[in-house]
């Protein structure tokens, strides 16, 4: 018999996971590019005003499905595009977005840059922005029959829900030799949907991340489910919508919470409220969250509040977010 040997370690060693505060429902009023912004002040307004019936939608959706007599807690929020183009200032464009959004009778609790998916936290120079880590918690689903010959995600930079028809061969006789093979998604029911999600870019001096790869960052931060060493990420700071905003959006803190008395900015569910054309970037956002490690604490959290409230959580990432594309938006 050999003696077990006894293993000492520092509580410290093991990072404590933070908690969030949660909303029942994240409600996204919007996400436009900068050359929406620049058709002006009338362009937002019919935004909001085609949003607003679909929001009380949503809001209504979030109350029917809590217990009888309990009222929801709904946090809405406005992503502003920074990081592919800038071709107005936070100080120009901001005003004109709240007050476009009041006119139709909504109120922007959160607004957040979409920069701040993307870039590394100017106060800690010394760790990766929230892109890269989720880049690094990516854990790929093999389709059935894979044999390993595809590259990693981490090398191609490239994510799909299924198996790749296979390449061309270079020898034109063994192609004429073998039949040709479709894609094929993972989970199809009946027939393939496949998509192969680009996920960056190192055409630049520097890694681009992609729109839909940046909204997926965007939807686990609005989940809660980020955490960078146990330490909650993209947390809201607090602006007094008195003062002016800055001339530079690297001045702007990354999340801002414009509304003193809104619910919290992370929540159980997130619904968004886009136009049309987002729809193949969210269904790629949906493949990515598919294949994300998250952390299993965070989690854990959600589920257990959750519980205390008697909400039941969908297990997956993916069936706790929520999309409505209203027509004409």
């Amino acid at each position: 018999m050999t003696e077990a040997a006894a293993v000492f370690r520092e509580t410290s060693a093991d990072p404590v996971t933070e908690s969030v505060p949660y909303s029942h429902l994240s409600l996204e009023l919007g996400h436009l590019y900068m050359e929406d912004f620049a058709e002006g002040a009338d362009r937002l307004v019919r935004h909001f005003t085609a949003v607003r019936p679909w929001a009380d939608t949503a809001r209504a959706w979030a109350a029917a499905a809590l217990p009888a007599g309990k009222r929801p807690r709904i946090s809405t929020c406005f992503l502003i595009d920074d990081y592919f183009s800038r071709l107005s200032t936070p100080a120009k464009l901001v005003p004109t977005l709240l007050d476009a959004a009041e006119r139709a009778g909504l109120t922007i609790d959160y607004l957040a840059r979409e920069s701040g998916c993307a870039l590394a936290d100017p106060a800690r120079p010394d760790r990766a922005g929230l892109a890269e880590s989720v880049m690094h918690r990516l854990v790929e689903s093999p389709p059935p029959g894979s044999n390993g010959f595809r590259p990693p995600v981490s090398r191609t930079g490239w994510l799909t829900n299924g198996r790749r028809a296979p390449a061309r061969r270079t020898s034109a006789a063994l192609d004429a030799d073998s039949a040709w093979q479709p894609p094929a998604e993972t989970e199809a029911r009946g027939h393939s949907v496949f998509v192969d999600v680009e996920l960056w870019d190192d055409n630049g001096p520097h890694r681009t991340w992609s729109c839909a790869f940046l909204a997926a960052v965007w939807q686990l931060a609005r989940l809660g489910l980020l955490r960078d060493d146990g330490r909650a990420v993209l947390t809201p700071a607090p602006w007094d919508r008195d003062l002016p905003f800055p001339d530079d959006w690297d001045a702007l803190p990354p999340l801002l919470r414009l509304n003193p008395a809104a619910p919290p900015f992370t929540a159980y569910s997130t619904c968004s409220v886009l136009p049309v054309r987002f729809l193949p970037v969210e269904h790629a956002v949906r493949v990515i969250l598919g294949q994300v490690h998250v952390d299993a604490d965070a989690v854990g959290q959600a589920v257990a509040r959750a519980g205390q409230e008697k909400v039941t959580l969908p297990e997956g990432v993916v069936e706790r977010t929520s999309y409505l594309f209203p027509p004409g938006l």
